[in-house]
């Protein structure tokens, strides 16, 4: 009974999966483009990126049903897929080669300025987009792992990621990709490295070969799905 219901409660999770897919690349907003040849070009790249992972993860949960139709434990090709699937959502520990961006104040003699508290939350989500963009498989801002439903903002001059305070310098962005030199050139002609200079924010960035990511700690919340008892 426990394998039906895992089995059952898999293919739910694959047809919510290809729905969700569906209806985010058929429901855009339509919104005035202003963005130059360049960005629409970096944008395109990243889109056909985004489409070529959708085709891979659809093809990995097709084989993934064909092989519980005839695998003899079904038991553990569900462990193997839950376990797929917390190291996909941020739940656990990952390491690998990637980039550290650290983050610190920098002042010049004519700053007038107060002291600053954090990086401001529409500069963190600018960067956690743009390292996304140029090819970022995971991130983790401080001690808070990024995941999908990370939120990041400002709460009385303080920007708080995952609801936790990021007030501390120099602040460490840890990332891990595929390709952590092509990051890496791309991040140092970034957008973002300029306007943290406008905040008078230094950003420097080093490549490493071994980088570990902490897990994301917190419950995720999910919504619009709920638990059924299967019917005896």
């Amino acid at each position: 009974m426990s394998s039906r219901t895992g089995i059952f409660t898999l293919a739910t999770l694959i047809i919510g999966f290809m729905t969700a897919v569906l209806f985010q690349t058929t429901n855009e907003p339509e919104i005035r483009d202003t963005r130059t040849m360049m960005e629409l070009r970096q944008e395109l790249t990243s889109e056909r990126e985004k489409q070529q992972e959708l085709t891979e993860e659809v093809s990995r949960h097709e084989s993934m049903l064909e092989e519980l139709k005839v695998s003899g434990d079904p038991e553990q090709v569900l462990e193997d897929a839950l376990f797929g699937l917390r190291e996909k959502a941020g739940l656990t520990e990952v390491s690998g080669q990637g980039i550290i961006v650290e983050i610190k104040p920098y002042f010049t003699q004519h700053y007038e300025g107060g002291a600053i508290r954090s990086v401001p939350a529409p500069l963190m989500r600018m960067l956690i987009n743009e390292l996304n963009i140029y090819g970022a498989k995971d991130i983790a801002v401080g001690s808070q792992r990024i995941v999908s439903t990370t939120p990041i903002r400002n709460v009385q001059g303080i920007t708080h990621v995952n609801s936790r305070r990021i007030a501390s310098f120099p602040l460490q962005v840890r990332v891990l990709a595929d390709n952590p030199e092509q990051l890496y050139h791309y991040m140092m002609t970034s957008t973002v490295k300029e306007f943290m200079q406008y905040e008078n924010l230094e950003m420097s960035i080093t490549q490493v070969s071994d980088l570990t990511l902490p897990g994301y700690d917190q419950t995720l919340q999910v919504r619009y799905m709920r638990s059924v008892k299967e019917e005896s």
